[in-house]
This record gives C-alpha cells, sequence and structure tokens, in this order.
C-alpha cells in the first residue's frame, strides 16, 4: 500500500491509501476521489516529508501545543492554503516545461556538468542524480548546480 498526503482545491489536506501510484492515477482520472471535508472531486498529490524513522536509542521530546511557536502551531494538521497550493502547481508546472528541453543523464550528472564546466563539451541543459558528497564537490568547485524541487522519476521508472 502507498500512503499519500493529498489536497483538494480549497486547501482542505486528507490522507489516501492505494495500492500502487497507478491506482492513485485511475481513481483520480474516473472521479473517484473526493474531499472528505468538502466534497471537491478535484485533488491532487500534495508535498509530503520523507518517513524517516528515528533510531531506536534516542527519545523525541514532544512539546505540548501551546510552548510551540505561533506559526507551528498555526499550520499544524490545518489545510494548505489555497496560495501556497496554487505556487507549488505553478512551481511544478515550471520545473516539468524546463525539463522539457532537458536531457537525462542519470547518475552521470555530475561528470557531464563538470564537463562542461571545464569546456570539455557543449553546454546544455541536463538533470539527473548526484550523490551528496558529489553535489557539494560540484558547488567547491564553482560549478552552478542546483537541486530540482520536486522528485524527478529516470526515464525507464515512468509508466
Amino acid at each position: 500500500m502507498i500512503v499519500y498526503d493529498l489536497a483538494c482545491i480549497e486547501g482542505h489536506r486528507f490522507e489516501g491509501w492505494f495500492g500502487s501510484s497507478g491506482d492513485f492515477e485511475d481513481q483520480r482520472a474516473r472521479g473517484l476521489l473526493a474531499c472528505p471535508a468538502c466534497g471537491a472531486s478535484d485533488v491532487s498529490k500534495a508535498p509530503m516529508a520523507p518517513a524517516v524513522p528515528a533510531k531506536g536509542n534516542s527519545r523525541q521530546e514532544v512539546l505540548p501545543p501551546e510552548t510551540r511557536a505561533p506559526e507551528a502551531r498555526a499550520m499544524a494538521n490545518s489545510p494548505m492554503p489555497p496560495e501556497v497550493q496554487k505556487a507549488l502547481a505553478a512551481l511544478a508546472k515550471a520545473q516539468a516545461e524546463a525539463l522539457k528541453s532537458s536531457t537525462w543523464v542519470g547518475d552521470k550528472f555530475a561528470e557531464e556538468t563538470r564537463k562542461m564546466h571545464y569546456g570539455e563539451r557543449d553546454e546544455a541543459p541536463i538533470h539527473g542524480q548526484a550523490s551528496l558528497a558529489e553535489a557539494k564537490a560540484l558547488i567547491e568547485e564553482g560549478v552552478p548546480v542546483a537541486p530540482l524541487p520536486f522528485p524527478v522519476a529516470p526515464p525507464e521508472k515512468l509508466n
């Protein structure tokens, strides 16, 4: 099962459980998804934080709601504001548009970027994967790189 954070057009956030990513897209296309708060059928995936389990030997101190920062209290478990939803949608659209003219280079990203920086190959828009160590090394060398705001699946992994 896959759990997605979902959001409706009105900004309500909720969870959805699906057998696969294809199930989500299929149900969405058939109009089977609806917001439990308002019934809106315009539902999309909301940005999610990765589920990283805590180490077994560590304890996290949980602060009671009244002691948290006011901005944290205001956003915890509340619907995503429509302005934020629109901004994220615009950012995702801009990234998708930029990637249309970019070439996927996979795990050769650091190598190919470095070649362009040092004039060993023609400059062209590329995207791919780099480890954190590779990205830091590129930045230290002065090679202009930036992470993409939304994950990108390799072409061979697309449905």
